[in-house]
């Protein structure tokens, strides 16, 4: 396991060289979006339409953050369940994302789309909404703001703790993690 602190927008190398189970901290602009906004991408796509954000080597978290209180850019902001945007999320890939933050687990089509496009998936803890929210020091809404919370928003992260859970190379933490305590 290594600890890698990487700066937005990421590059292929620095895609490639992760591996499950690593350490990532994030630092500079990552976007926020969950489920309808990222539906709404998707028939942005298919009606041939421009997305409303730039992915080519961008992250995106599964986020909907709380209102802010004084004195924080956004108020709680953990991850919601990434595979709720699996259907959505193989376009983006190709599209040159490289990398989701979320939590639980991703599909089957999703991880070999991972591989083939050379992008990560990362998971933070969920339930540290607000130690996450420290770690998000700018955050505004920047397409779909009529959505309130699930706008989706530019947030600027500084050293956000992930973990690598799958790979470039098709590693699964969650498959390796698991060995230990299956049953034979």
């Amino acid at each position: 396991m290594r600890e890698w602190h990487l700066r937005t927008p990421l590059r292929e190398e620095d895609v490639v060289r992760l591996r499950a189970g690593d350490w990532v901290y994030l630092s500079g602009v990552v976007y926020g979006a969950r489920d309808v906004a990222h539906q709404r991408m998707a028939e942005a796509l298919l009606r041939g339409e421009a997305l409303p954000i730039p992915v080519e080597g961008q992250v995106l978290y599964y986020v909907g953050p709380a209102p802010a209180k004084a004195g924080w850019a956004v108020g709680p902001a953990g991850p919601t369940t990434s595979g709720r945007m699996d259907p959505f999320t193989v376009p983006l890939l190709e599209r040159g994302l490289k990398a989701t933050v979320g939590k639980g687990t991703r599909s089957q089509e999703v991880k070999e789309a991972l591989v083939r496009c050379r992008a990560v998936y990362l998971a933070t803890v969920g339930g540290a909404a607000a130690l996450l929210a420290r770690h998000i020091v700018r955050a505004y809404p920047v397409a779909y703001p009529e959505l309130g919370t699930e706008a989706i928003w530019e947030l600027e992260f500084r050293e956000f703790p992930a973990v690598v859970v799958n790979d470039a190379h098709s590693g699964d933490l969650y498959a390796i993690a698991s060995q230990p305590y299956a049953r034979s």
